[in-house]
């Protein structure tokens, strides 16, 4: 592939892997030989061990890697990585620090005297150990090691211009850390160092998650947006966001019976194949039991089906769905029906989109079921615009593949007008099937309706409903001359025929 990207020349790029295969993803294929890239972060944010995965990268396609650091030990760095799974004793190691110089293991150059800083024979040291190795990568953990030798921060990024330079001609890739101080305001030689690199990977930590994000990477561009990062007892594990890729596919009508008559009814015979159903009310409604008659309708019609519980175990789900009468056990023993429980907080919105994909790819089911939406919103730390984003990349792939797609919403209040959809979501949604309560006659009654279909008819009057053992959802007849539903507090119209409601109560 060829690269412009100065304008002056061209040349061929090879790609380098990263180490993680999902990082590689986000640049577009891996980084390119020869290039220099700077990975920043806050401290703890995982920027060696990112650094550590590139070197294993090398080492396992038994190349040449040099690791220069200058914050801890080469014994400190090995027991570490290795609590980590990742072994990279192979890798020829530079301690530019102060105190304890080495180069391998029978060689040593000192770097740091005690009294006196040489930044010239600094820099001749670093270029005579890389013409001594000839590696093909390079890992300098921290860059900022190298700006204490030198006497201002000019001279500083006139160094870097020529090391980073002597890299490149010799073809070596280098990926070079450096740690975010919080506090910085100012421009420093730090954003100078980001101008002079080919590609940035910055990686973020707060009291809620872990990000990365690549918003640099010369030539060959990069993924954009930031994406879900876990350090894990493997070491880096990234997780890109979803993102729906536009195709031909032609969308099939077919209707996909809930199983259950009256329900259909109100839907019009179902659900489509490739969309996404809401079923939206307060606490305690029952729309986990409507969610789950849906799932074994899907399994009764021969299809298969994936359940992701937020808000309850996998155990609590069966044994109630069971109370009501429905099979859950015998559709989970015979395959048709995988469940999976889902804890928010320790799985982030994008690996959970992640794990999702696979089970898809896994089981080609016929629907998916979210319950609920708020645990998923958990994952994402209660940011709701990231909320949006995230559901409609993942509802819009997995509606590419023809799957119907259903997932329980919780309203935030028991009566009155609510919204639609809790997080403004209710755009994505194709049907939303609202519960709620209704005062009638002095007492509280359930009602449930079909607030939004985009696709053919269906019954728009709202249906009494109930929960009842061992027949589990029970939709009775419609409200018929009763108003006021969606305010939780009905009206009923005289039967003159004229405008005129009176008080149910």
């Amino acid at each position: 592939m060829p690269d412009c990207s100065d304008g002056t020349a061209t040349e061929e790029i090879e790609l380098v892997a990263s180490g993680i295969p999902e990082l590689d993803e986000l640049l577009n294929g891996g980084y390119v030989r020869g290039r220099t890239y700077l990975v920043q972060g806050v401290s703890g944010t995982g920027k060696s061990l990112l650094g550590q995965h590139f070197l294993r990268a090398g080492l396992d396609r038994e190349e040449t890697v040099v690791y220069i650091h200058g914050e801890e030990s080469r014994d400190d760095i090995l027991v570490n990585a290795a609590r980590l799974g990742i072994d990279i004793q192979d890798a020829e190691f530079l301690d530019i620090g102060p105190g304890t110089d080495f180069f391998a293991e029978d060689r040593s150059y000192n770097l740091v005297e005690a009294t006196e800083v040489e930044s010239e024979r600094f820099t001749q040291d670093i270029k005579q150990v890389i013409e001594d190795v000839d590696p093909s990568r390079i890992l300098v953990d921290p860059i900022t090691q190298l700006q204490y030798v030198e006497r201002d921060e000019y001279q500083y990024r006139k160094r870097l211009q020529s090391l980073i330079r002597f890299l490149r001609d010799r073809q070596v890739t280098t990926v070079a850390t450096r740690t975010h101080d919080r506090s910085r305001t100012s421009r420093t030689t730090h954003d100078d160092f980001e101008s002079l690199s080919d590609g940035v990977v910055d990686l973020y930590l707060d009291e809620r998650e872990r990000r990365i994000a690549v918003p640099k990477h010369r030539g060959l561009g990069q993924v954009d947006g930031t994406h879900g990062l876990e350090i894990r007892d493997h070491g880096i594990e990234v997780y890109p966001q979803t993102i729906p890729k536009h195709g031909d596919r032609t969308f099939d009508p077919e209707l996909i019976p809930t199983g259950h008559e009256s329900l259909d009814g109100l839907l019009g015979g179902g659900i489509e194949r490739g969309t996404v159903s809401f079923i939206s009310g307060p606490t305690g409604i029952g729309k986990s039991t409507t969610g789950a008659r849906s799932l074994s309708g899907v399994v009764e019609d021969g299809g298969t089906a994936l359940g992701y519980l937020f808000e309850e175990s996998i155990d609590q789900f069966v044994h109630r769905s069971e109370a009501l009468g429905l099979p859950i056990s015998e559709m989970r023993a015979q395959g048709s029906l995988v469940l999976t429980e889902t804890e928010p907080l320790v799985r982030s919105a994008e690996e959970f989109d992640q794990h999702v994909l696979n089970q898809v790819d896994e089981h080609a089911p016929d629907a998916v079921f979210v319950d609920g939406l708020s645990g998923y919103q958990t994952s994402l730390q209660g940011d709701d615009r990231r909320l949006v984003r995230r559901l409609h990349g993942l509802t819009r792939v997995l509606k590419d593949r023809g799957i119907a797609v259903i997932i329980t919403d919780e309203a935030d209040r028991l009566t009155g007008i609510p919204e639609a959809t809790s997080t403004n979501t209710s755009y994505i949604a194709d049907n939303i099937v609202f519960l709620t309560y209704v005062e009638v006659g002095g007492e509280l009654d359930r009602a449930i309706g079909v607030v939004k279909k985009r696709l053919g008819d269906f019954d728009s009057r709202f249906h009494r409903f109930s929960i009842e053992s061992g027949a589990g959802l029970v939709i009775e007849g419609p409200f018929d001359n009763v108003r006021g539903i969606m305010e939780g507090s009905s009206t009923r119209r005289v039967p003159d025929g004229s405008n005129r409601t009176t008080n149910e109560s």
